[in-house]
């Protein structure tokens, strides 16, 4: 099992339909066994997948089982809890879904003010901080969990990237864009230094290894690659293109995303981190959210017409190359 979080300091980057899409592709045409963990207070992911029937129901439910059953009990004290949430069986996106909580913001101010003991070697701050691991291993059956987060650098964020393997940073075509991998840089950086120091400490004090689940822990997280989103093309003599107002932009993401990201944060500097680009699919986005079904599978019962048909196919073929870049980079089959 690998864990990857798809994430991006910028807000408005397409990362929640790159991920459902991805995960979708990776479940129905790939057959892989994927979870999806909603961690994100504003679940967009989970009414994505969710028809608005299904979602009302579940979260009419007081005693529904979603990301804050699993931390509800770490804010209570209570430490960690054996017993799995059941995943959601998504109806069209072919994967398991953990449904995210508004809840869930309630827990920012905990991870917050764990952190320092974490980073002095406090078995109780560590173990908040690491909270995410333990949820991974608690389903290792599967052959992915993709992690949704929102668009910060606090302290849920900062808990989920410290516990996973791999980011994948969705990316679009703007200057703020760009700004915003010097901060996910910085913020990991010290976030490395942060909890090495801490489980340094702890072996140190409690004379052996920080474990969770048994399992002695480090930090293992490392970057997978990214893909542009909200890129319009525009044909010239049969061939896309670029438009001019995105041209200089695109032409410093290589060298920036190089040393920001790259080359501090990737553990084999030979992949190639440039999963694919996506096209603006106008009109798809919007019928694929009211259908609650992937971009590559929409039907003529989603509201899907004429050319529209054409454009369904080669999103197809955009979620398959990223798909394909994507497990390549992660070596290929899972083991």
């Amino acid at each position: 099992m690998k864990s990857i979080v798809f994430f991006n300091n910028k807000g408005g980057v397409g990362k929640t339909t790159l991920l459902c899409n991805v995960a979708a592709y990776l479940s129905i045409e790939m057959k892989k066994k994927i979870l999806v963990v909603d961690a994100d207070p504003q679940c967009n992911t989970t009414s994505y997948c969710m028809s608005d029937k299904d979602l009302e129901k579940f979260y009419d439910n007081d005693k529904r089982e979603s990301i804050e059953s699993f931390l509800n009990p770490i804010r209570r004290g209570k430490g960690y809890v054996q017993k799995r949430i059941t995943p959601i069986k998504t109806e069209r996106f072919g994967f398991d879904l953990i449904a995210g909580d508004p809840k869930l913001a309630l827990s920012e101010d905990l991870l917050a003010t764990d952190w320092d003991p974490a980073s002095s070697g406090k078995p109780r701050g560590l173990q908040t901080t690491l909270v995410f691991s333990h949820l991974s291993n608690l389903y290792k059956e599967y052959d992915f969990i993709l992690y949704d987060v929102g668009p910060s650098l606090g302290a849920l964020n900062r808990s989920v990237l410290i516990s996973c393997d791999y980011f994948l940073i969705p990316m679009s075509v703007d200057v703020f864009s760009l700004m915003a991998l010097g901060n996910i840089h910085k913020s990991l950086e010290n976030w490395k230094l942060g909890i090495e120091k801490g489980l340094a400490n702890h072996k140190k004090d409690e004379e052996e290894d920080f474990t969770i689940d048994g399992n002695p822990v480090s930090w293992k997280l490392s970057f997978i690659g990214y893909a542009m989103q909200q890129y319009k093309g525009k044909t010239t003599r049969g061939v896309k293109v670029k438009v001019n107002a995105f041209e200089k932009v695109a032409r410093k993401l290589p060298k920036l995303m190089q040393s920001e990201i790259i080359t501090p944060h990737a553990s084999n500097l030979n992949l190639d981190f440039d999963l694919g680009q996506i096209e603006n699919m106008n009109s798809l986005i919007p019928l694929s959210q009211l259908a609650h079904s992937p971009i590559f599978a929409l039907k003529g019962r989603d509201g899907v017409v004429g050319a529209h048909f054409t454009k369904v196919n080669e999103a197809r073929g955009i979620y398959k190359a990223i798909c394909d870049r994507l497990l390549a980079n992660l070596g290929g089959e899972v083991k």
